[in-house]
């Protein structure tokens, strides 16, 4: 990579997506294409993919080359311009320039295994199922077991979640070393590692950029993608918040110690001091604590995606449901974070089970929080209301509705009258619609004469009380019976038995004399007569 190039990219994304600014690797990294960088124009600089071809004594491709000795982001715009409709779409224009890594096959299952989360996934679980078969739990170890289950738990969701992958709350320096100990305790990856991975779920929700996306299987989003190595890196996130943060570089330095200790050594410490139960605070506080905590936490990456309703959005695939929050600590209402991810709770509603809200607000009151961040109530009621709407509408495509005006033929009364008559059907106008009730007459459950009574006529009075108001269920069954429109919605004396035809009605002397203006000369003396028979100040014109 060009120092030019190199230059205009740290500024953006060094934090992000490399290691530069600790010193020294990550113990945990997504993969070894996490120390690509990207930059805004989307197109990787292959500084890691060069670095493997040297070592392999190839000679870095054209493309690769291109792109290290390049003047500047300006001269890798898309082909057709910045503001293609094709190429300007971040995921799509990422995935269609990185090539995935080849499929995964029984040769090379080996080499794609990351071997230090294989290791941690499987011997944990080991240890707690011989634990449970060979030592007795003690009652005062069952109870620490719980404890440090929930101080461990709240470590990831209060802490590595909602303080610092979202920022939904402020903490000072006391809450944030008890999390960062208790998230330490959890062993899932340092604060920045996992705040990394989780913006871009978050930015990148359901698409292959998205480093556990639920499209790819829920075992995938569950376990997979931390035990084999991912076909593509994560997408771009911004962590450089986190990188300037006191207590997050001091938990990612001294990371390694920290899980060891808070997670094996504590636990067994307490439990060994206080009660004598050395044995029984490993293997239960210790390994069958952290197996559970372990799953809990990767529901919130499967089980919330696939168990629930979503009452906000269902563009992706997160949902809301009571038993995923009782196995999360309270982040089972993902449908909910997904859309308003700033906000420090989960569950709104009173009787929601969120914990981790509770701490949180009690650790305000306590002084301890600060700055807790709500999203205003009436945007929260859109989304509700929106779903509610979009899920009235698709059960209402399936109803069969009376058809619309527009393609009703339109009919005079006159018309009306003679179809009535004379096609040999049962007409009667209600509401300005007119309805064909030859087969429901006999039905009526007023009697077939109280139809009979006002064939060929206007109903409308009769029918909205002037006989009987009708029920909303007469209303509908009367509108599938529609088989056109009044003109002029009812019946119009003016219009009826005219003595000329094409002769309109105007409101006004003004216009007597223009109306009889436009008349052949023929005709005028004729009209002319008819206009001095009718009473001022009504006119006629043809």
């Amino acid at each position: 990579m060009s120092s030019r190039v190199a230059a205009l990219a740290r500024p953006m994304h060094a934090a992000s997506d490399t290691e530069a600014d600790y010193g020294y690797p990550s113990p945990a990294k997504f993969s070894d294409s996490d120390t690509e960088t990207v930059h805004d124009s989307g197109y990787a600089t292959g500084a890691s993919a060069q670095q493997k071809q040297k070592s392999a004594g190839e000679a870095p491709s054209s493309t690769s080359s291109a792109a290290s000795t390049s003047a500047g982001p300006a001269s890798r715009e898309p082909k057709g311009g910045r503001h293609a409709d094709d190429d300007w779409n971040y995921v799509r224009r990422t995935i269609a320039k990185e090539k995935p890594l080849p499929p995964i096959t029984l040769k090379t299952l080996p080499q794609n295994i990351n071997w230090v989360s294989f290791l941690a996934l499987t011997v944990v679980p080991a240890l707690a199922f011989y634990g449970a078969a060979t030592t007795k739990l003690q009652w005062q170890t069952a109870v620490w077991c719980v404890v440090y289950y929930f101080y461990t738990g709240l470590g990831i969701t209060a802490g590595y979640h909602r303080l610092w992958a979202h920022r939904a709350y402020s903490a000072g320096l006391p809450l944030q070393y008890f999390l960062a100990l208790g998230g330490s305790g959890a062993v899932e990856g340092s604060i920045r590692w996992w705040s990394r991975g989780h913006r871009a779920h978050h930015r990148y929700t359901d698409t292959d950029l998205d480093p556990y996306s639920a499209h790819k299987g829920f075992w995938w989003s569950h376990i997979g993608w931390m035990i084999f190595k991912g076909r593509r890196a994560p997408g771009v996130a911004d962590v450089s918040d986190l990188s300037a943060n006191p207590v997050v570089r001091w938990q990612h330095r001294w990371y390694l110690p920290l899980i060891f200790g808070m997670g094996f050594v504590f636990p067994t410490a307490v439990a060994g001091l206080l009660w004598g139960d050395w044995r029984g605070g490993f293997f239960f506080a210790g390994a069958a604590r952290l197996l559970f905590v372990h799953h809990s936490t990767f529901c919130v990456n499967s089980l919330a995606h696939w168990l629930g309703e979503t009452p906000f959005d269902d563009k992706h695939t997160p949902r809301d449901h009571w038993i995923t929050a009782l196995v999360t600590v309270g982040e089972g209402y993902h449908n909910f974070h997904h859309q308003f991810p700033m906000d420090y709770r989960n569950a709104t509603h009173w009787n929601g089970y969120d914990p981790t809200k509770w701490f949180i607000w009690l650790s305000y009151k306590m002084g301890l929080a600060y700055n807790l961040k709500t999203f205003p109530q009436n945007e929260i009621a859109k989304g509700q209301y929106a779903m509610q709407l979009k899920k009235v509408e698709a059960k209402a495509a399936t109803v069969v509705w009376p058809k619309d005006s527009n393609d009703l033929p339109i009919l005079t009364w006159e018309e009306f009258q003679e179809q009535h008559k004379n096609s040999g059907r049962k007409l009667m106008v209600i509401g300005g619609f007119i309805h064909d009730v030859t087969e429901f007459e006999a039905d009526h459950p007023g009697g077939a004469s109280l139809v009979k009574y006002k064939l060929g006529k206007d109903a409308t009075t009769s029918f909205n009380g002037g006989v009987y108001e009708h029920s909303n269920a007469a209303h509908n069954l009367l509108s599938m019976l529609r088989v056109g429109a009044l003109h002029g919605g009812y019946e119009v004396e003016a219009e009826k038995n005219r003595p000329f035809p094409g002769l309109t009605i105007f409101d006004g002397p003004s216009l007597r004399a223009e109306a009889t203006q436009k008349l052949p000369r023929s005709e005028k003396a004729k009209k002319q007569a008819v206009v001095s028979s009718l009473p001022s100040p009504l006119t006629v014109a043809a």
